[in-house]
């Protein structure tokens, strides 16, 4: 009895389901990145239990190592780390200067400032309470955790991709918001291109003059990508009204504007328990369904074309929903177990983690699991091994050089 062929068993139930079980490595759509990061930003929002905190940068770092690519933009997130950390630094000083004795439990008694009695109600350092200090660091751990998380949208989503999908009626907006984003991993990438180049060059300086040597190439090389930038987009028609008249123009402005303030406005409504409730879901819906008709009659007005745009797929579904997930979790735990959420300062207690905060950071975790992993560099087509190098022919054995008869007689 001979056995199935290599090729049928392949192509059998085990082989569909490892084919579906391994997604193929591609890019994803930069939308869905942006909307699992904001939704995970807001779940940040509702809480400042450490431990949570800690989670969800944890898991947007997971995120962003499994799933970032090579380029230039993924390199900017440990900027943003290190942007939180400063936060986090920042705001406990700022409790321990300003009023930092408000508490039972006083760790560290600093000289104090007297000032006048126009700044009554205001002190400069005196007696400092633990409960002032772990409340800076809740607050900048909250704060920073916001940025990171956006931080790791900014890392995974690509600019140009997301201009791309931008809607026709923000296309010249986007394209602003879409270089300004940009900025900060250019900066990153010509700060470690400069530094690399002085140590190539043997460059031993440190301090202000190695800080000089790094400053001056770094805006200058961004100055001139801003001018090739915008000399590229003026070639291109960009900031071009056409034959769109003025009242139309203001109108679609007007619908635009209105709905993004209506959208900033809901958002701060559901941020902030305190607000009324007609601030927060039906406000945003009201600027959502606003905004949309100011981009449908402004998409009708600006004809553009796109090259292959991108689809969404089942990994950017999943993607997407994962972070508004997250949030819809963590505000049903805001309201069963606030407890949990936000830890006591009087009397000082441990924070306690529930499972249903916990739940809604691994639901922000799922990305690094279900979205197809980022496409494998390209080698260049010098290495060995790559499939574009051509390999040289073996040399043949030719025919011995003729000798001299000097070498013939010898």
């Amino acid at each position: 009895m001979t056995g199935a062929p290599a090729g049928e068993a392949r192509s059998g139930p085990a082989g569909r389901r490892s084919r579906w079980a391994r997604p193929l490595p591609r890019a994803l759509h930069p939308g869905a990145w942006w909307l699992w990061a904001l939704g995970l930003a807001v779940a940040a929002s509702r809480t400042t239990n450490p431990v949570l905190l800690a989670l969800l940068v944890a898991a947007a770092g997971c995120v962003v190592v499994l799933r970032r690519t090579d380029a230039p933009w993924a390199l900017s997130f440990r900027m943003y780390l290190l942007f939180g950390a400063v936060i986090v630094v920042m705001r406990i000083a700022f409790r321990v200067v300003f009023g930092g004795g408000r508490g039972d439990t006083v760790l560290v008694t600093l000289p104090e400032i007297p000032l006048p009695e126009a700044a009554a109600g205001i002190r400069l350092l005196g007696p400092v309470a633990a409960e002032e200090v772990l409340g800076g660091f809740y607050d900048g751990l909250q704060l920073a955790a916001m940025v990171v998380c956006v931080g790791a949208a900014n890392a995974l989503a690509n600019p140009k991709r997301m201009l791309k999908a931008m809607p026709g009626a923000l296309y010249e907006v986007g394209t602003s918001v879409v270089v300004a984003l940009t900025v900060a991993p250019q900066l990153v990438e010509n700060v470690q291109r400069v530094r690399r180049a002085r140590r190539l060059r043997g460059g031993a300086e440190k301090g202000r003059r190695a800080l000089r040597g790094i400053v001056v190439p770094v805006l200058e090389d961004a100055l001139n990508r801003s001018l090739a930038l915008a000399a590229a987009m003026a070639c291109r028609g960009y900031g071009r009204t056409g034959g769109v008249p003025a009242r139309a123009r203001l109108a679609v402005g007007a619908l635009v504007i209105g709905g993004l303030l209506g959208i900033a406005a809901g958002l701060y409504g559901l941020l902030d328990s305190s607000t009324p409730r007609y601030l927060g879901l039906p406000l945003l819906l009201a600027g959502v369904a606003v905004g949309v008709a100011g981009f449908a009659l402004g998409g009708r007005r600006v004809r553009r074309s796109s090259y292959r745009p991108d689809r969404w797929r089942a990994g950017e579904l999943l993607t997407a929903a994962s972070g508004p997930v997250a949030a819809v979790l963590m505000s049903l735990s805001a309201r069963t177990d606030p407890a949990g959420l936000y830890p006591s300062l009087s009397p000082l207690s441990w924070p306690v983690v529930s499972p249903l905060p916990l739940l809604a950071v691994l639901t922000g975790l799922l990305p690094a699991l279900l979205s197809p992993p980022p496409p494998a560099p390209a080698a260049p087509p010098d290495r060995p091994g790559h499939p574009e190098t051509p390999e040289k022919p073996p040399r043949r054995a030719g025919p011995a050089p003729a000798r001299s008869p000097k070498e013939a007689a010898a």
